[in-house]
């Protein structure tokens, strides 16, 4: 096998020293350099990891804050939902009561209006009476001042009663 060697032009004594170099390479670059890559790449996929998972950690957050918010909106539009029910109560009520005080009002108002009239028909009433019982005594006193045949009597009650509105119409 030394003669192939020779043949092929490799030099054994040249072939175990660059052997036995780079073995020393080798192993110098595996504490020197390999060590520290692999650690330096050991360590960043590390971080690359836990990065991952916080990511994914901030993923199951936000999913479990949206769920909140969904459940903080339903509970505010039910409460909204309450108050709105609430509010229309209320007016409600205050539409009734009002109604209802609109009411009475009214009744209280015809009720006076009912009076006024009867107290007004009544003074009509005795303001006519008293005027009457006027005519008549001034017919009466007209009358007896002389007698009467049915054509006098007729130019009497007309000269009465045309006294009597000349009276009305000078009284304010």
């Amino acid at each position: 096998m030394g003669d192939l060697l020779t043949e092929l032009g490799v030099n054994g004594g040249v072939l175990i020293t660059q052997l036995v170099t780079f073995i020393i390479l080798l192993v110098i670059l595996r504490f020197v350099a390999y060590k520290p890559l692999m650690r330096m790449l050991d360590e960043r996929s590390k971080r690359v990891k836990e990065s991952m998972e916080q990511a994914e950690s901030v993923k199951e957050q936000s999913a479990h804050a949206e769920e909140e918010v969904k459940k903080q909106l339903v509970e505010a539009s039910r409460e909204g939902q309450e108050r709105i029910a609430r509010a229309v109560k209320a007016g409600e009520e205050m539409k009734q009561k009002a109604q209802e005080e609109a009411r009475h009002e009214a009744e209280a108002l015809i009720e006076r209006a009912r009076g006024e009239i009867q107290r007004e028909r009544d003074e009509a009433i005795g303001e006519v009476r008293r005027e009457f019982a006027d005519l008549t005594v001034l017919a009466a006193g007209k009358v007896i001042e002389r007698t009467l045949d049915k054509e006098k009597h007729r130019e009497l009650i007309d000269k009465v009663l045309e006294e009597s509105s000349t009276e009305k119409k000078e009284q304010p």
